[in-house]
């Protein structure tokens, strides 16, 4: 007669006797990656101290090589410091996409708000409004506001502003119908809930994650922008320090003197890539969150 043997206990598996390191040690990182946003704004705040000469000013002999004399980025044509022209460059484009960014999401997030929770010919007529903004390719309005009210950094902030909140609008709106037809709200709807207290209370917390996860990604795109604004001489006027505009005023000394038009070029892709970087990392942390 066959004896039953004890059934051996069941040794877990290898995915189960590892430890949840990898979770966490990406967790870390997504968390690294996003506080770039805090250091970048805190080092753009801190832009008078950390310059080492005035932007606007002479500080040595034209045309100094990188590292000569102390000036680690060299000097541009009449003499000024090219690292404190990068570094208050970047400043002004941080600062504008920020900016431009806040004012898409605030314009284009009340926008899209009312549409969804009114629904109906409100939503219709403002959507249509929002598609006539979409029709458009952003740059050639913005270039055409920009050329109208004439060259200026708040003249730009303005046209890039007119031309980005309709995405915005159409993301907050999408997230509200989606949210509309949950059965809270729809509760909600039956209890008598005020149009004003549903929208605030219940469909627009919901929205915030992913238009922060798309207002974040978008930093980088709007330095982007703004720089090419700026290189195509609808920026500020010389000579001030403006990273898309030195890089187009120094194009003649590329093959000679690289540094002078290469240096702002490389201000505007660090902070794009820093941008994207901790877009990214912001999206991953929603999803695991």
């Amino acid at each position: 007669m066959a004896v039953a043997l004890p059934a051996a206990p069941a040794v877990p598996s290898r995915e189960r006797r590892l430890p949840a390191l990898p979770q966490s040690r990406s967790t870390v990182i997504n968390w690294i990656g996003f506080s770039l946003v805090i250091v970048v704004t805190l080092v753009c705040v801190a832009v008078p101290v950390l310059a080492p000469h005035d932007p606007l000013t002479p500080a040595a002999m034209p045309l100094q090589p990188p590292g000569t004399d102390g000036f680690l980025l060299g000097t541009d044509s009449i003499g000024r410091d090219i690292l404190s022209r990068v570094l208050y460059g970047a400043r002004s484009s941080w600062f504008a996409a920020l900016a431009v960014v806040a004012i898409g999401v605030a314009i284009g997030g009340l926008v899209g708000l009312i549409a969804g929770t009114a629904g109906g010919w409100v939503d219709t007529v403002l959507m249509r409004i929002t598609d006539a903004f979409l029709s458009i390719p952003a740059p050639v309005l913005a270039i055409a506001v920009v050329a109208a009210l004439g060259p200026g950094f708040l003249h730009t902030l303005f046209a890039v502003s007119i031309v980005w909140w309709p995405f915005y609008a159409r993301l907050v709106r999408g997230e509200v119908a989606r949210l509309a037809a949950r059965p809270h709200v729809e509760a909600a709807k039956l209890a008598g809930v005020s149009p004003l207290r549903l929208a605030g209370r219940h469909l627009l917390p919901g929205a915030v994650p992913n238009t922060l996860v798309a207002a974040s990604l978008d930093i980088g795109t709007l330095i982007l922008t703004l720089a090419a604004l700026s290189f195509l001489g609808l920026g500020q006027a010389a000579p001030a320090a403006e990273l898309g505009a030195d890089a187009a005023r120094n194009l003649s000394y590329f093959l000679q003197q690289w540094w002078i038009p290469v240096m702002p070029g490389l201000g505007v892709l660090v902070l794009a890539l820093t941008a994207n970087i901790a877009g990214d990392c912001l999206r991953n942390l929603m999803k695991t969150s």
